[in-house]
């Protein structure tokens, strides 16, 4: 015979729903979904359509600095696929001003007025490059002459008395005769001073 506490307490009712519930629990978990389909993925389309609405222009897009950017690549010399050109005795050559033969580079002292020092440049290198070179950090975006952030002043005249651009497209004759540069694609040709940093 139970215990007459036992007998108060447990309720036999109360347990077949006990287990009634908990067999339900079961089955209802154990059972697959039926019907649900995860949603079709649109997000090539999306860009697609996104990519069809905005005009393409030539002019690249600057690098960004923090993310290392900025560099990488160079433009490719008018007239080809990055070939190089071909000497009248049948050697190749480079088109650009920075393609000098080791032999024949030339050192120029040039002053960088921000930065209070002097020293010598190659015209084998452009200004910009020569001058992370020393350490600083000098402004740059597209490193191919087609923005201003890279520009500087050269204060002594016309700056194409004293570099050569290799296929600059953003300066204006009437500031190069203002003494204004892109140091991104300059080659030194003579001594100077230079104000980085100085756009038109």
């Amino acid at each position: 015979m139970l215990n007459p506490l036992i007998t108060t307490i447990v309720n036999p009712t109360a347990i077949v729903v006990a287990v009634i519930a908990t067999l339900l629990v079961v089955l209802v978990s154990s059972l697959k979904g039926r019907g649900w389909e995860p949603a079709t993925d649109i997000s090539d389309e999306v860009l697609q359509r996104r990519a069809a609405a905005v005009p393409e222009t030539e002019f690249p897009e600057p690098g960004n600095r923090s993310i290392g950017g900025g560099g990488g690549g160079g433009a490719i010399p008018a007239g080809g696929e990055g070939e190089e050109g071909e000497l009248e005795d049948g050697a190749a050559g480079g088109s650009g001003p920075g393609d000098i033969p080791e032999d024949e580079v030339e050192y120029f002292e040039v002053e960088f007025v921000k930065q209070g020092e002097t020293v010598e440049l190659s015209n084998n290198e452009p200004i910009l490059d020569q001058g992370e070179d020393q350490g600083w950090d000098l402004p740059y975006a597209c490193r191919q002459g087609q923005c201003v952030s890279c520009a500087g002043r050269i204060a002594d005249g016309p700056s194409e008395d004293f570099v050569e651009h290799d296929n600059q497209q953003m300066l204006e004759d009437a500031e190069i005769e203002d003494g204004y540069t892109l140091t991104c694609v300059a080659y030194p040709r003579g001594s100077f001073s230079i104000e980085t940093g100085e756009a038109p």
